[in-house]
């Protein structure tokens, strides 16, 4: 079993090992250096070794791993300098996306979820927080399934409904916190986050197929997905959480089972409180005895929490800029965390390296990390950019999971359940009895105020009051006679 070339190095091809992939390892470098490219090698380098791949296209060109190369003259140049011979090919992939747009539907429960996760996903204050907490419980406890927001929400109402009764069996719910959180969940409505809750939901299994000897790449496109950071990271944190609790014991394997590459770590890390950072560290450290390697890709090292850092065997860093003091702080971190080369300085090395090139130590045979070697990283044999409309809509049609889950469904749930109890309620209230309408009351009289009339407007209202008896009814006729043979002899001549 052939290890996945990097690149190479001053003393020759620096490789990572197979059966030391699943002790993590990270991807750094500032924008434009060449981290994409190297997530793409790697991936692709797992796929040909029969490895199944999860990673996050938060730019779209990574896509293209889908795709054979058509290199140009100048990477097979690069390529043949490293002894390295191009061989362009696409690798099996399968295309994914939350909004069910670029890819296959990628849904979950909420109480697959749960709350804690949610309540980071919707910015929860503590009481909030306790709430929603009380929501879940109450819902297993009364039999009701929460699949959607629909469900949720209805299991709010009826909280805010009876907010005394559940107040006194769980603790207090107010209808200041109930009221927050559905104004939030109307937020992610808004943000079409909803359709990332309900089923069918994912099958991890479908993540960790192979096609004949390759592993498929499974590609979630995160190009507008990034814009909701907190929806992106939470995913993410879900996924890994879901894998650490599913997936069997297997210790240390000659490969991986699934390695699971991580872009833009720095939103899993940022403004999350101190349980959930101890909940990541636990997961990171365990999930490699169940054969899942986890790759973090960030900009700077110094964006991931040392506990965390610690655990990255496996590490290529392209160029850092350090112009201000926070950035020349990462520098130095970045560079105290390789194994040092005594041929060169790391953190001069590290500023001073091209697109395409990076400072790599791997774990040996032993699982020490090894000397930092400058290394060229090496072309890719997929397309470097995107697949274009019509290439992502046969690769959806051809894929393995078509029609798995491009149709919601909807089974009885808490919504459906709190709907018919409300509606049997009303049935079986008894009829209300109709009420005898209050007799009107007299309304006081008032009188207009006084306006000019002219003298027509006089005769017609004097008329009028007339008209209510047979004296009136014939004067009127008597009075209407004579204006119009008034009118009329006024017109001829007799």
């Amino acid at each position: 079993m052939s290890d996945i070339v990097i690149g190479q190095g001053a003393d020759g091809p620096v490789n990572l090992r197979l059966d030391r992939a699943n002790r993590h390892g990270l991807i750094a470098g500032a924008t434009g250096t060449g981290k994409t490219i190297t997530l793409q090698i790697l991936a692709e380098g797992f796929s040909a070794a029969g490895v199944p791949v999860f990673a996050a296209d938060v730019k779209g060109d990574l896509s293209g791993i889908a795709a054979a190369g058509t290199p140009s003259e100048k990477l097979v140049a690069r390529a043949t300098g490293m002894g390295i011979a191009l061989e362009p090919q696409a690798s099996p992939a399968i295309l994914w996306d939350l909004l069910g747009q670029a890819g296959h539907p990628v849904r979950t429960t909420l109480s697959e979820i749960g709350p804690v996760m949610l309540s980071r996903l919707l910015e929860l204050s503590d009481a909030q927080e306790g709430v929603l907490t009380i929501a879940f419980h109450a819902a297993d406890e009364k039999g009701l399934l929460l699949l959607d927001l629909d469900d949720l929400q209805a299991l709010l109402a009826d909280m805010a409904e009876k907010d005394k009764d559940y107040s006194a069996q769980y603790g207090n719910v107010t209808d200041a916190s109930v009221g927050s959180i559905q104004r939030k969940l109307l937020t992610l409505r808004t943000q079409q986050a909803d359709k990332f809750f309900g089923e069918p939901a994912l099958d991890l299994s479908d993540l960790m197929r192979a096609k004949g000897e390759r592993g498929y790449v499974s590609l979630l496109d995160a190009t507008r997905l990034i814009e909701q950071p907190r929806l992106y990271s939470t995913f993410l944190l879900w996924l890994l959480s879901e894998l650490f609790e599913e997936l069997p014991e297997v210790g240390d394997p000659e490969k991986p089972k699934l390695v699971f590459f991580f872009d833009e770590a720095h939103l899993l890390f940022r403004d999350a409180p101190k349980p959930l950072l101890e909940k990541i560290e636990q997961v990171v450290r365990l999930i490699r005895s169940k054969g899942v390697g986890i790759y973090f890709i960030t900009q700077n090292p110094a964006d991931i929490p040392d506990t965390v850092l610690a655990q990255l065997g496996n590490r290529v860093q392209h160029a850092l800029r350090a112009y201000t003091p926070a950035e020349q702080k990462g520098l130095k971190a970045a560079a105290q965390s390789f194994r040092p080369n005594p041929a060169f300085d790391t953190a001069e090395a590290i500023q001073g390296l091209g697109v395409g090139e990076a400072l790599v130590s791997v774990l040996d045979e032993k699982g020490a990390p090894t000397v930092t070697q400058k290394t060229a990283v090496r072309p890719p044999n997929g397309r470097m950019g995107p697949l274009k409309p019509d290439e992502r809509a046969a690769l959806m049609a051809q894929s393995p999971v078509a029609g798995c889950y491009d149709t919601p469904e909807n089974r009885e749930s808490a919504y459906e359940r709190l709907k018919g109890r409300a509606e049997a309620k009303v049935e079986a209230a008894p009829p209300v009895q109709a009420q005898p309408a209050p007799a009107p009351q007299a309304q006081p009289r008032t009188r207009a105020p006084a306006q000019r009339q002219t003298a027509a407007e006089a005769v017609a209202m004097s008329v009028m009051r007339a008209a209510g008896s047979q004296l009136g009814r014939q004067l009127t006729r008597e009075i209407m006679r004579g204006i119009l043979g008034g009118f009329a002899g006024g017109a001829r001549r007799r």
